[in-house]
């Protein structure tokens, strides 16, 4: 047996054990806003009953409705320390097949595929239209507009979005903005929105009462989180000034493959985890990409899915994240 054998051997060995493991899951964070502030609370009856308060059921019970998100599926990526990304997005649309309650829809935010390759956008096509849940919102990343500044992407996901590829819809009164900050990006690395995007977020925003719940989703980070990484937008901060009116704003976004929180005021600001590999706190080592020392066994506790379920009392979002182990 050569070396390369045996590594096939030995990968083939772990895909399988790895697989294996992302049939359990845990019981992830329920986290509830208030006013502005997130407060987490572990999932189950045993937590609530600690609690005291039943917030944690009541936000379950009381949903209005709910959707998934999703991020970062890199499908054709094949290096450390995930070679079988299909398989891992795979088990995370398992997951939410997998809900006893559908989300209404899911949305993605962004790097769908690694290289922008039409096989890795039909991979991507497919898998989507396998799942249960088959209304699906999308943003691009950066790897998604590799080469033609976005033209496969917009052709294949872009239905009903604008010239420029950002879009709005409501939904059972929440106000959901999907914003591109992958193209013409700044120096370092930073996402930008550019002029034409702000002028039309603040003619969407106008006709929105205060209290219309706002939802944004985008790809790269709409606060500056590491802007030395890229980790930023160089003029979200014209974005966030028109939504500081609005009572509960929440932005998802991904591009950092982990799980990071701030709030500003009634904005909430939430990355999201990949389904295809972890990247460094921010920070932590020479730069970003692929975090490739991952112990073994270990990947799939770093990779997840998130669930959002709004709750009619209080306009209040609740935010579980589901890892895939």
């Amino acid at each position: 047996m050569d070396h390369d054998d045996e590594r096939s051997e030995h990968g083939s060995t772990d895909r399988r054990r790895f697989l294996k493991c992302m049939a359990w899951a845990g019981a992830g964070t329920l986290w509830t806003m208030h006013a502005g502030v997130l407060q987490a609370r572990m999932l189950g009856a045993q937590a609530q009953a600690q609690d005291g308060t039943g917030v944690a059921g009541d936000a379950l019970k009381d949903a209005t409705f709910s959707f998934v998100q999703v991020s970062d599926s890199h499908i054709g990526f094949t290096k450390a320390p995930n070679p079988d990304v299909t398989g891992t997005f795979k088990a995370a649309l398992a997951r939410i097949d997998a809900q006893p309650v559908q989300p209404d829809f899911i949305i993605h935010t962004g790097d769908l595929t690694h290289l922008s390759r039409p096989d890795e956008f039909d991979t991507v096509q497919q898998l989507m239209r396998s799942s249960r849940t088959q209304r699906a919102f999308f943003v691009p990343g950066e790897h998604d507009v590799i080469g033609d500044n976005g033209r496969e992407f917009f052709h294949r996901f872009g239905e009903g979005q604008t010239e420029g590829g950002w879009y709005s819809f409501d939904h059972r009164g929440v106000h959901f903005v999907a914003l591109v900050n992958v193209l013409n990006l700044k120096g370092g690395g930073l996402g930008w929105l550019g002029p034409d995007q702000l002028a039309w977020l603040k003619q969407d925003l106008a006709a929105r009462s205060s209290e219309t719940p706002i939802v944004v989703f985008a790809h790269m980070p709409l606060w500056s989180l590491y802007p030395a990484w890229g980790w930023g937008t160089d003029d979200a901060g014209e974005a966030m000034t028109m939504l500081r009116r609005f009572g509960s704003v929440t932005v998802l976004n991904g591009h950092i493959h982990q799980i990071q929180q701030k709030v500003e005021g009634q904005i909430t600001f939430h990355t999201a985890r990949s389904t295809a590999y972890p990247q460094p706190a921010p920070g932590v080592g020479p730069g970003p990409g692929p975090l490739k020392e991952v112990a073994p066994g270990q990947l799939a506790s770093y990779l997840g899915v998130r669930e959002v379920r709004h709750v009619q009392a209080g306009n209040t979002l609740a935010l579980t994240e589901e890892a895939l182990s």
